[in-house]
């Protein structure tokens, strides 16, 4: 996702998607994969002890935090990002909060309005 080269980040399981001009109102708790093409207005919070990953498109937004293992943004963000494994901020990606990550990628053009904390792969999410 960043410049040419595509995503390495991979997550078995099922794949939820939040397609174009749909709205979720509230938190959405999961395992596996979820693709934000709308808006969630709510929480995105990842199994506990499972491998997960969310993954926002251009085009989707969410408003709220998020705790998933593995994340990729190049949509919006209003909210606190927990990665507790790897953070991936493509070109487009605009994030309002704070972000905690243990590995991140940050493109040329994506912006982050908030703190960056650094954590130990353990801590979060």
């Amino acid at each position: 996702m960043l410049g040419n080269k595509k995503s390495t980040v991979t997550v078995s399981g099922k794949t939820t998607l939040i397609s174009r001009d749909t709205v979720v109102l509230g938190d959405l708790r999961f395992s596996g994969t979820v693709d934000v093409e709308g808006l969630v207005q709510g929480n995105l919070i990842a199994e506990a002890g499972k491998d997960a990953l969310v993954r926002i498109v251009e085009k989707g937004r969410v408003e709220g935090e998020i705790r998933s293992p593995s994340v990729i943004v190049n949509g919006e963000v209003e909210g606190n990002v927990y990665a507790s494994k790897h953070l991936e901020l493509a070109p487009k990606a605009r994030v309002k909060g704070n972000v905690f990550y243990a590995l991140m990628e940050m493109a040329a053009g994506s912006e982050v309005n908030g703190s960056m904390c650094h954590m130990a792969e353990q801590e979060s999410a």
